[in-house]
């Protein structure tokens, strides 16, 4: 079998002219042996929709309002950014009326699909009848919701509180388990991304998101990575680096312990088996509780079960949820026991927008419709044979250094060399740009921007699987 080969890319800046230049002479010198027949160019799954014709401004408008008016901290995939007018289930539109197959899925926050209709019609009722009162009146909405949402928890997680994000849920969790347990330490996990605020920024363990200031009272535990760590797929071996930190770390109590079940930002690693048994068992003898943050893998996008931490047989003290839990409307929640909920009646919680009707009302029905459109089951089905697709790529090129990941959360890592794992960054860079010009989005992320994200619609098909494989399958052989 034909297998694609790197070399080391020089620069340290994947964006620098040089690191292109290598990366340039390095394509030219091998475009001519890797493949003796020409894989021809995969075309789009057939759709049965067409936008309306665009009429706003254009890309370079948009671009050109965006750096005088927003955040210099603002930053967009690819040389040319795309200007997404348009989009409907597992399909995005440009202001030319393009279609590409979203393999994003708006960073694993649209599960339903985009403008699932079942969806939209529930916030146009709502809106059309109240959109903001506050939770200081009484509305089903908000009721409703905290109902089913319960119903899909395990053990006695029966309380809810609504939140506006990830972010946002994360701090409150962090506060509960601080207030609960009367301890400040934190242990998250190297690697973790649980959000930008002052809490939840000390949680996260990655330069590239973490700002020079005041983060205390937080301990990161080596990351239990299959395939960068030290022990391998041996659990219970990283495990015990959380035991360690209570012992030499902290006066032997914690407040709590937070993990991802996948780290999505931090490439689509999932953690190594028996990990969180072994995890939660330490930090439960040290007083502290577990809080399982499913911004990213909960709501079935796993496949295997609807929330991520399930698969390693655990039940968390709190469970942290957002993106998916709305299709795109800003939400999120915090999950936990009536006992331990009632920390925030020691002084006055309040939450403006937590629980606004419209946002609930949204969140019931995204919750409806992957039980009605068995999305968890798809996600299973189209997952495991994206993934097996996906592997065979590996087999066919060495760029690939590893696939990975549960459902419709994956992440294709890639590497210069695969002894090193030396991470690949101009190429990843490439292939995603190439392969927007194919018509697939794909996002990426890893602590060296080297890993593709792929967590679509969880109405993604078949075909759309097989699409986007064959546009990278295309993409390297070109390569």
């Amino acid at each position: 079998m034909q297998r694609f080969i790197t070399k080391r890319v020089l620069s340290s800046s994947a964006n620098s002219p040089r690191s292109h230049r290598c990366f340039s002479q390095l394509a030219q010198k091998q475009s001519s042996s890797v493949h003796d027949n020409d894989i021809p160019v995969p075309k789009l799954p057939p759709f049965d929709y067409s936008p309306s014709p665009y009429t706003g401004p254009s890309a370079d408008q948009i671009l050109a309002k965006r750096k005088q008016y927003l955040s210099p901290s603002l930053f967009h995939f690819f040389s040319k950014p795309l200007n997404v007018v348009d989009g409907k289930m597992q399909y995005l539109f440009d202001e030319n009326g393009r279609r590409y197959l979203d393999g994003f899925g708006g960073i694993a926050t649209v599960c339903c699909g985009h403008c699932h209709p079942d969806v939209v019609d529930a916030i146009v009722k709502q809106v059309n009848r109240i959109q903001h009162s506050t939770v200081l009146y009484l509305n089903h909405a908000i009721a409703d919701f905290a109902e089913a949402l319960a119903s899909k928890m395990p053990g006695n997680l029966k309380v809810v509180f609504f939140t506006n994000s990830g972010t946002e849920a994360n701090e409150l969790a962090l506060m509960i388990a601080r207030l609960y347990t009367g301890c400040q330490d934190i242990i998250s996990l190297r690697n973790a991304y649980h959000g930008n605020a002052a809490g939840t920024m000390g949680a996260t363990a990655q330069s590239l998101w973490k700002f020079n200031v005041i983060q205390s009272g937080v301990h990161h535990a080596l990351n239990p990575d299959p395939y960068r760590g030290v022990f391998g797929s041996d659990g219970e071996k990283y495990a015990k680096d959380v035991q360690d930190i209570i012992d030499f770390g902290t006066s032997g109590h914690v407040a709590g312990f937070i993990s991802e079940a996948i780290q999505g930002v931090g490439g689509i690693i999932e953690l190594a088996p028996d990990y969180l048994p072994a995890a939660y068992k330490s930090i439960k003898k040290a007083g502290g509780l577990c809080i399982a943050d499913e911004v990213q893998a909960g709501f079935g996008r796993t496949g295997s079960h609807f929330w991520g931490f399930e698969a390693q047989g655990v039940v968390p003290d709190i469970v942290t949820m957002a993106k998916g839990i709305g299709n795109g409307i800003p939400l999120g929640a915090v999950v936990t026991t009536p006992e331990i909920a009632e920390v925030l009646t020691r002084r006055s919680y309040f939450n403006t927008f937590g629980g606004n009707p419209l946002c609930t009302a949204a969140g019931l029905a995204v919750l409806k419709v992957i039980e009605k459109d068995n999305l968890q089951e798809n996600a299973l089905v189209v997952g495991s044979h994206l993934k097996k697709r996906l592997t065979e790529l590996k087999d066919k090129y060495e760029i690939i250094g590893d696939v990975r990941g549960k459902g419709l959360m994956l992440g294709v890592e890639l590497v210069t060399d695969r002894q090193q794992k030396t991470p690949a960054k101009a190429e990843t860079l490439h292939v995603m740009e190439q392969m927007k010009e194919l018509g697939v989005l794909i996002g990426k992320g890893g602590f060296y921007g080297n890993v593709f994200r792929i967590t679509p619609p969880l109405c993604f098909t078949k075909e759309d699987a097989d699409f986007l494989v064959d546009a990278m399958d295309y993409t390297m052989s070109k390569m």
